[in-house]
């Protein structure tokens, strides 16, 4: 394990999901620095549609210099977040990040849709995101530097494309996004930033080969990387400089000085990507 240098050395984050794609790049970028890195997940054990577990990834971060700690349940549960809340503070002492990560993705229409999956999507992404972030708020209200990070998009309500396309969908991303509205307006004195992130392109994730696309629509991605360099700019940023904004991965990375993107493009090639389904 590395020593932990850098700006996030030291710091606990609480994440749900994190077993793969952007979570899992988000935690190995702050293991690098030697942050503490709390998983709730559900992945215990392989499958065929989905890659890696939580547990493969504790290791990779313990790999990558940071300190790992496995906790399997489920973002829906109440008792899985106060257990992942407590195991934080019981092997770290602290928590100062909590990212709200875990998603659950079913692109239906309205009529193909039914109760169950739309029920999925709202249990995990919104009332999981506020439910994590309430449970975390006293611990981050005694940390030096907290932040609060959700991915999730910014609020687009004059695109009828866009309205129009996944309802279900978006009404459960659009919830994590007000919530980081509000509960930054609530705590904005309080000096707790709680802000959103969501990627200019689609990313090259398990979502994206299963579900939106396949081999062809990867090629014409970037990969997780690009928002795991946005997450920590966000999360190396002092709390009280920025709070309450629904964020793009390529534009906070310029506002850091980033020009060159093409080293994020799955293809090499920055020109020809899917811009995420709900930009326009």
């Amino acid at each position: 394990m590395t020593t932990a240098t850098g700006a996030l050395g030291g710091k606990t984050i609480i994440m749900s999901g994190g077993s793969r794609g952007i979570g899992l790049a988000i935690a190995l970028k702050a293991a690098a620095d030697g942050a503490n890195i709390v998983l709730l997940a559900k992945t215990a054990a392989a499958t065929t549609k989905l890659s890696g577990t939580i547990f493969e990834a504790a290791e990779k971060i313990e790999q990558a210099g940071g300190r790992s700690l496995a906790v399997v349940g489920d973002v829906r549960s109440d008792d899985s977040i106060a257990e992942a809340v407590e195991a934080a503070l019981s092997t770290f002492g602290s928590i100062d990040i909590c990212i709200n990560n875990a998603s659950a993705l079913h692109p239906h229409g309205t009529l193909a849709l039914t109760p169950s999956q739309y029920d999925l999507m709202q249990d995990v992404n919104t009332r999981g995101t506020f439910m994590l972030t309430r449970a975390c708020l006293p611990h981050l209200l005694a940390a030096e530097n907290p932040h609060v990070l959700t991915l999730s998009p910014p609020l687009n309500l004059t695109s009828q494309q866009w309205l129009a396309r996944f309802p279900g969908y978006l009404l459960s991303k659009y919830g994590m996004s007000l919530v980081t509205l509000s509960i930054a307006a609530e705590f904005r004195d309080q000096g707790i930033a709680v802000n959103s992130l969501w990627p200019r392109t689609t990313i090259a994730t398990d979502a994206v080969g299963n579900l939106l696309g396949g081999a062809e629509a990867l090629l014409r991605a970037r990969r997780p990387d690009i928002m795991a360099d946005a997450a920590y700019a966000i999360l190396t940023t002092a709390s009280g400089k920025r709070t309450g904004h629904l964020l793009i991965d390529d534009e906070v990375l310029r506002e850091n000085g980033v020009t060159e993107f093409s080293r994020y493009a799955v293809s090499g090639i920055d020109d020809n990507l899917d811009t995420d389904f709900f930009l326009d």
